[in-house]
């Protein structure tokens, strides 16, 4: 690989993803939502039980502090609410209210929709998804 292959995949990716923070910009306004945000609800799966404030600061690659001060902004619009578990008090999770069920949901979809990717077909998405995979789960330096 040359440097001017890797840095293209680099800027295509980048690319993406500022069309999609573009493409999501009327629905974070109407909520009151920043992209720090957004991101935070959007590594909060509704499917599965909720993550602790830990792993929430480790998917949005963010440290402690900051966390807190976007959870506390989406406590306050009522999306979000942290929870203990019984079983161990230490515990301290986020979990999506209804209300931030259905408004992850909007701005996922507006993420979605007219996004760039969109234009692959079904095997080239999954295509790309096995690609990005290897990458990420590839050690620094190898590739």
């Amino acid at each position: 690989m040359t440097a001017s292959e890797l840095t293209a995949a680099v800027t295509a990716t980048y690319d993406i993803w500022m069309r999609t923070v573009d493409l999501t910009g009327p629905a974070l306004a109407r909520h009151r939502l920043t992209s720090a945000t957004f991101q935070a609800l959007w590594v909060i799966d509704p499917d599965e039980p909720p993550p602790s404030m830990k792993v929430v600061a480790e998917r949005l690659h963010c440290n402690a502090s900051n966390l807190t001060f976007m959870a506390n902004q989406l406590i306050d619009r009522g999306l979000v609410e942290r929870v203990t578990d019984p079983a161990d008090r230490r515990f301290r999770g986020l979990h999506l209210t209804a209300k931030g069920r259905q408004v992850r949901a909007e701005v996922v979809q507006a993420a979605l929709a007219g996004n760039p990717l969109a234009r692959l077909d079904e095997g080239d998405l999954r295509q790309l998804v096995t690609l990005l995979n290897r990458a990420l789960d590839s050690p620094l330096g190898e590739g």
